[in-house]
């Protein structure tokens, strides 16, 4: 069969292909809107290994949903109280994971896996209680073993008082680059963090 000639008797099952195709020849004025809406559709959020197909400047390439998504993300908590050193930054470590995409979060900190560096947002929560007149209590998010001040500092206006505290941050991070939560309190002796409260979440943008 050439490429201006159709068969008597119409053309059978796979009897166009690449080779019969001049390039270019199918653009989208020969595209019907039914090459989409007739095929099954996907009625949940997509794996991570599904694909689209995008223009790259021109050529055409596919791409995962991995790219696109918000992660690796990852969420977790206390499963019961930790005991915060009086007057020192105590690490949090957490035990109980909410969840995490990537297995990205081990050893109460999470690691940019290689090939995901960029841009990371950060939050963590905790409370204590027992605080008393001008005592403090904060957290703070430590990068590859340093503290960086982005905390959010509490001070305790009587006695006795329980006090909440929140920090968030956006890093730019590189692949092996890890985070973690410190707490600090001054209250006079240990205090607990109380679990009800205590979370620890993440996730990298896209788009920025």
């Amino acid at each position: 069969m050439s490429k201006t000639t159709i068969p008597k008797g119409g053309i059978t099952a796979d009897a166009i292909d690449g080779t019969l195709i001049a390039d270019d020849a199918i653009s989208e004025e020969h595209l019907d809107a039914t090459a989409i809406t007739g095929t099954t559709a996907l009625a949940e959020t997509p794996s991570s290994t599904d694909e689209l197909l995008i223009s790259d400047g021109g050529t055409l390439k596919r791409i995962d949903f991995s790219h696109i998504f918000n992660t690796p993300s990852f969420g977790v908590k206390l499963s019961s109280n930790q005991a915060l050193t009086d007057g020192t930054l105590t690490k949090i470590t957490w035990d109980s994971e909410l969840w995490d995409t990537d297995s990205a979060f081990a050893s109460n900190k999470f690691t940019v896996p290689s090939g995901k560096a960029g841009k990371y947002y950060f939050t963590t929560m905790g409370y204590t209680d027992g605080q008393d007149d001008g005592e403090h209590f904060f957290l703070a998010f430590y990068k590859n073993g340093s503290r960086i001040f982005r905390e959010v500092g509490w001070t305790a206006p009587s006695t006795n008082t329980g006090m909440r505290a929140m920090a968030s941050v956006t890093l730019n991070l590189s692949a092996g680059d890890y985070i973690e939560v410190y707490g600090y309190q001054n209250e006079g002796s240990n205090r607990d963090i109380s679990s009800d409260y205590a979370q620890f979440s993440g996730h990298k943008l896209v788009g920025v």
